[in-house]
């Protein structure tokens, strides 16, 4: 694939998406909003349903044959260039436990390929863009990851331990045994963290396209990586375990601890 190239107006409207999402979610933040459950027992809010009808409403008025693709109102047009992929509240047991942690993410996919992407968080008013060719930024203003070589020396971030399953437990530990502190629970934060230079590592599992895409342009523009367990880049086909590091060094590192791969686990 050449080098992508997003519509004029994209970066834009993403930033209206991130406004109009984030209008939705704090009015519900810490008033005990009502929780429902969902076929595979995660919580859902009307905040995060709300908050994705406002912001797909937005592309089909400005790009009509996009594709989108949100957690909570599904998938239109996926076979399009340009598909939009969409989680409105990516941390929402952060979101009814009054953490917060979590974000709205907002990525634009060419090709399958996330080349635009946004984390916000409402309530702290942070928002991190990356974008090819433009770099990563926090409120306008450039950030950097940090360097790691070592992953003695590496901070790593993963939402849940329950989030591995089966061989992956194994894998996970090796890696966690192997770095000098980690930290649980901080969702899409976490990516924004190693983004900014707070942080090495971000592992995970159990992921949907809509957890990861736009953490991808994000880190990217950042200077640093993101694949999955075997290294692959990620799309919006990409399997469910994500590793993503500030440093191309510590990332190396993280997957040869992983020791993925050769028919381990599917």
């Amino acid at each position: 694939m050449t080098d992508p190239s997003f519509p004029a107006g994209a970066l834009a409207l993403a930033g209206r998406m991130a406004d109009a999402a984030g209008a939705v979610i704090r009015p519900h933040f810490r008033t005990g909003i009502a929780i429902v459950d969902k076929a595979d027992e995660s919580p859902v809010t009307i905040a995060d349903r709300d908050a994705e009808t406002a912001m797909r409403r937005l592309i089909e008025d400005a790009f009509p044959d996009h594709g989108i693709l949100g957690e909570e109102h599904g998938a239109v047009r996926t076979d399009a260039e340009f598909v939009w992929v969409l989680d409105p509240i990516d941390g929402t047991k952060a979101f009814i436990s009054g953490v917060p942690v979590f974000g709205t993410l907002i990525a634009l996919l060419q090709g399958g390929r996330p080349v635009l992407g946004i984390i916000d968080q409402p309530i702290s008013g942070e928002r991190w863009l990356g974008a090819f060719g433009h770099g990563t930024t926090l409120n306008g203003r450039p950030v950097r990851a940090r360097p790691c070589d070592r992953l003695d020396r590496a901070t790593l971030f993963a939402t849940a331990p329950d989030m591995f399953k089966d061989a992956e437990i194994d894998a996970f530990e090796r890696l966690r045994r192997s770095v000098k502190l980690t930290r649980w629970g901080t969702d899409c934060y976490a990516t924004a963290m190693v983004a900014s230079g707070h942080g090495d590592l971000v592992v995970e599992s159990s992921l949907q396209s809509y957890d990861f895409c736009a953490l991808v342009p994000v880190i990217e523009g950042a200077g640093g990586i993101a694949t999955d367990w075997d290294g692959r880049p990620l799309r919006l086909d990409s399997g469910k375990r994500s590793a993503i590091a500030g440093d191309a060094r510590a990332h190396a590192a993280a997957l040869e601890c992983l020791a993925w791969g050769s028919g381990r686990a599917g």
